[in-house]
């Protein structure tokens, strides 16, 4: 008899013969490498739909990123990509960066020297265009210099299980900001260890690789106390040593020491009653040099980055009226800086000097879904709120750390509601209205304001392989402490020279308004060529009108650094710096993402092509310098031995980005094309052992990503090795969510 998991949905790579078509460039098809473990419950994002028969375990992934409801990943109707844990095993991330290549619409920029990241997501960066969430906690650091870590945060790669990206406004229901998109990043549980019939596991993961060299180790235990008490603990290691670009030169800068700790406790007091909570500390130490210079300014930097957080979920398949999720979390980074080497400068001081910067997010959010059907319609209404209070302390007595990154407090907060609704097959609606409301204050002055931002998508699906659909969505981003507040002369480059311009905070500085209008199509089919073969296809065409854009203006007569003989030579051609509502932007796209699996081999197929550009304002007609290149990524692969062998070539190419692609004032050098041809394989004996080897940049092309100063790494070969031990013996597990 058939078995189907409702609401709380798991899933098995181990009992699978074959994989799955997720939703990322390589590895998207190449989950035919099963996991080592089997995973239940409902994350913030991942999981997927299980439908269990006497022969086979068919399987695609199931998100929440999109509506809070669980939606298979092809079926929803959004931009949405996912990235789940046999995908992740096989690429065997150094960085984080790694877990969105190829991805459509998403940019990971990190920069050599530094382990932060930052998030593009179809032309919108910084200041939380882009909301990231790591086990429902926000990420909101910054750290900005000339033109960058405007939104930043510091992760290892090597914890996360699940990633899931919504792309443009459309989540608007998902938290205040979020006018390019969402990410959401689940770590990994013991669930990812243990089987469910286990009452311990212990996981260990080795990986090296020979650019660097590059070190890594993970040890990660899970135990079941009783029938409903999960523990999982555990910690990384990771050694990076300076790499080798494409010309086989050295990059300085571009090595790293990392370690974390996690600390997980699951309870289940009742049925279908779950609480979670979770410590994780991250701590990194490296060099970073402002510029790819060895004359330039470099500091010993050493990053904490400190998440706690706690749950309460209930969810009840018989229980329409109530299915509820709620979390608390708090979130630090303290990043601590040495000036090791470098000229004297009122800018960035002498060596030794001391420089810090701080961030505190507190948060929570609730929302729960009830469902109804009303004739021949089925309804689900959810609703709920959230809230984050920032809480900047940066500290640079020598320097300009502190000019660039004023100290203040900004408090976010919204509520919302969404009406989902499916007639029959062929009819999905979905209509949300949201409601976002802050304040942000410092010592010299605040603002603060308010808005209701609509969405309303509607989905058709005539034949039964084939949904169509089509998006209005709206968002609000309120400006960072930064943007409203920022004040102060610039330094003088020079002893005894005055300041080249000055910064003048603008407190009432208006929040930005994405207006997104979208066009989708969906494709599932399965037994399309041969038995057993899958085909799944998400394609869409956006554009998005941010009103108010927020960019850095400057204007006024030129500033006098120094006079001779009465004549004034000036460093700029401006004397004021100013964050305004000056601007509104237009950006425009095409995004693909296929998958064709024929379980003997399989290829995919990613792209994305888009424009941005400033409609209105001083700057119309300009490109938008934060538009990242076109690219397409292909991937092949073949499965051996009963599906024990995984075999996959990725093929990415990327188009150049040229000075006309840029604004006359762009912070970014323009780059070069580039392909990157990359190499997988992972062989699994047995069920509790997992050797990966992979060649990325297999021709050791020498290229430069954009928005990047250093050049990215040559030919790096990796090799990993996972190993699983676990027993015990549960006797029956609770609450029972499979129902007959």
């Amino acid at each position: 008899m058939d078995r189907v998991v409702r609401r709380s949905f798991g899933y098995s790579f181990s009992s699978c013969a074959r994989g799955i078509g997720g939703g990322i460039s390589l590895l998207a098809l190449a989950a035919a490498t099963p996991a080592l473990a089997q995973e239940t419950g409902v994350t913030a994002g991942s999981t997927a739909a299980v439908v269990v028969t006497d022969e086979v375990v068919e399987l695609d992934p199931i998100t929440v990123v999109a509506t809070r409801t669980q939606e298979n990943w092809i079926d929803t109707l959004a931009a949405v990509s996912v990235v789940r844990p046999s995908e992740i095993e096989m690429m065997m991330p150094t960085r984080t960066e790694d877990l969105f290549r190829g991805m459509p619409g998403v940019t990971a920029i990190q920069n050599g020297n530094s382990p932060q990241t930052a998030i593009n997501i179809r032309g919108l960066q910084d200041f939380g265009r882009v909301a990231v969430f790591v086990d429902g906690a926000r990420q909101n650091f910054t750290q900005l210099g000339h033109g960058n870590g405007a939104g930043t945060f510091f992760l290892e790669p090597g914890l996360i299980a699940d990633v899931d990206v919504v792309r443009g406004p459309v989540s608007n229901i998902y938290g205040s900001g979020a006018i390019g998109g969402v990410v959401t990043m689940r770590t990994k549980d013991a669930n990812d260890i243990m089987k469910p019939n286990e009452t311990w596991g212990v996981e260990a993961d080795g990986e090296f690789a020979g650019n660097g060299p590059m070190g890594y180790g993970s040890l990660l235990g899970a135990a079941r106390v009783g029938e409903n008490v999960d523990l999982f603990v555990g910690g990384t290691y990771r050694n990076q040593g300076n790499y080798k670009d494409g010309n086989g030169e050295e990059v300085a800068y571009t090595g790293y020491e990392t370690w974390t700790g996690i600390a997980k406790a699951t309870i289940r007091p009742a049925d279908f009653h779950e609480l979670k909570f979770e410590v994780m500390n991250y701590e990194s130490q490296f060099t970073t040099g402002s510029s790819a210079s060895s004359t330039a300014t470099q500091y010993a930097t050493d990053v904490t980055n400190t998440t706690a957080t706690a749950s309460w979920s209930y969810s009840n398949p018989d229980d329409n009226l109530f299915d509820w999720r709620s979390s608390v979390y708090w979130n630090r980074v303290d990043e601590d800086q040495v000036k090791v080497a470098g000229s004297s400068s009122l800018i960035t001081g002498d060596i030794g000097d001391p420089r810090s910067f701080v961030v505190d997010t507190v948060g929570f959010d609730a929302n729960n879904t009830s469902r109804f059907t009303w004739g021949a319609v089925e309804n689900a209404i959810t609703y709920g709120g959230d809230y984050f209070h920032d809480d900047v302390d940066n500290t640079d007595a020598y320097g300009f750390g502190e000019g660039y990154n004023p100290s203040g407090e900004r408090g976010v907060g919204g509520a919302f509601v969404q009406w989902k609704a499916n007639y029959s097959t062929w009819l999905e609606a979905v209509a949300a209205l949201r409601y976002d409301a802050y304040s942000l204050s410092s010592d010299d002055g605040g603002t603060s304001g308010d808005r209701l931002s609509p969405k309303f998508t509607l989905g058709v699906t005539p034949v039964e392989w084939l949904t169509i659909y089509g998006t209005y969505a709206e968002g609000y981003r309120a400006p960072s402490v930064t943007e409203a507040l920022v004040a102060g002369q610039h330094p003088a480059f020079f002893s005894g020279g005055l300041a080249p311009f000055t910064f003048l905070p603008n407190p009432g500085l208006e929040a930005e308004t994405g207006k997104n209008k979208e066009v989708g199509v969906n494709i599932r089919k399965d037994d399309l060529f041969v038995t057993g073969d899958r085909l799944r296809i998400k394609a869409n065409y956006y554009q998005n009108d941010v009103e108010n854009y927020i960019e850095l203006v400057t204007y006024g007569d030129p500033a006098c650094i120094y006079s001779v003989r009465g004549r004034c030579f000036a460093y700029n051609d401006y004397s004021l710096a100013q964050y305004q509502n000056v601007d509104e932007a237009r950006l425009r796209g095409f995004e693909f993402e296929g998958t064709y699996d024929a379980g003997a081999w399989f290829l995919g197929l990613q792209g994305q092509a888009m424009t941005g550009e400033v409609t209105a304002g001083p700057d119309e007609g300009q490109p938008l310098s934060t538009v990242p290149p076109d690219q397409i990524t292909t991937t092949l692969g073949f499965r051996f031995f009963e599906g024990k062998l995984t075999v996959a070539a990725r093929w990415t190419a990327v188009a150049a980005v040229t000075a006309a692609d840029l604004p006359t004032n762009s912070v970014y050098d323009p780059t070069d094309s580039f392909n990157l041809v990359s190499l997988y394989a992972g062989y699994q004996p047995n069920e509790n052992t997992l050797v990966r080897l992979s060649v990325e940049n297999l021709l050791d092309e020498q290229y430069t990503q954009y928005q990047n100063f250093l050049p990215s790494a040559g030919l790096t070969i990796k090799a990993g090795l996972t190993v699983r031990f676990g027993g015990g013996q549960v006797a029956q597990a609770s609450p029972d969510l499979i129902t007959k």
